[in-house]
């Protein structure tokens, strides 16, 4: 096994890996002119971004498609795992972190809240079982440590995590660096979390669909917190196959567009 990845630099930048919906874009059996055109912009894999801070990179989620998404962006190496929440789209790609200790020397730094860590510990429960392994590298090698509402230094950064709602039943928490903000599964902004989201250059926001849905902003929902907050550019991620890249875009003001997989924003 080698023990320095080919790796891609992406210090200063968030890449967003993946901006579909839980089903992703093209969705199984569709027929839509989306899911078929082929167009690249229209091709969402499940959400994930990696941020590259001074002290290596933080992957945020590990959604089904991972190495796919690294493969595909050229990153051979995430130095810490943070999570948003804990839904399948943003979680069962775990086991692809399994390489990454041959680089870091130890076990994969994972970030998040005890309700994240219960599922990973029951869904990857070998991960944790107390056996000699076959060889090198067999389970993934994984070191939660725990994630609350207090800003954290992380890789060289200061990380500040905030509270979002994904509908009646589930929390999840965004993420903001310096002036950018990373805000996807969610329909409502608690008041004590619009603080957080001033000033920002840049926001990265839930926007699933036009009509209205019970846990995600629709696009008339995400225009009126973009409007509230007013940052400098807006890019609407976890989209749906209701809302073509070219022409939905075309609607929006300059500074609100939809994301797509492999976006680049720099970190500011």
């Amino acid at each position: 096994m080698p023990k320095i990845f080919k790796t891609r630099d992406i210090t200063g930048e968030m890449i967003l890996l993946g901006t579909g919906t839980s089903v992703g874009v093209p969705t199984i059996g569709c027929g839509c002119p989306v899911c078929t055109g082929g167009d690249p912009k229209n091709q969402r894999s499940r959400c994930a971004a990696i941020v590259g801070l001074p002290q290596g990179n933080l992957l945020i989620d590990t959604p089904p498609e991972l190495r796919l998404q690294l493969v595909r962006e050229g990153i051979g190496i995430a130095h810490a795992v943070i999570f948003t929440h804990e839904h399948a789209d943003h979680l069962l790609g775990l086991d692809d972190v399994r390489l990454f200790p041959f680089t870091l020397g130890h076990a994969v730094p994972i970030y998040c809240e005890p309700i994240v860590e219960s599922r990973i510990r029951c869904t990857f429960d070998y991960a944790f079982m107390e056996r000699v392994q076959t060889h090198e590298g067999a389970t993934p090698k994984l070191e939660l440590r725990p994630l609350s509402l207090e800003p954290l230094e992380l890789l060289g950064a200061k990380v500040t995590p905030i509270r979002l709602l994904h509908g009646p039943h589930f929390q999840v928490l965004g993420f903001r660096f310096g002036n950018v903000a990373y805000c996807t599964d969610t329909n409502e902004i608690p008041q004590d979390s619009w603080a957080l989201l001033e000033g920002l250059d840049t926001l990265v926001l839930d926007c699933l669909r036009i009509s209205k849905h019970p846990t995600h902003f629709c696009l008339e929902e995400a225009l009126a917190v973009v409007e509230r907050i007013k940052p400098k550019q807006t890019f609407l991620t976890h989209v749906s196959h209701e809302l073509d890249y070219h022409a939905t875009n075309a609607t929006l003001p300059q500074h609100v567009q939809l994301a797509y997989d492999g976006l680049s924003i720099a970190l500011t």
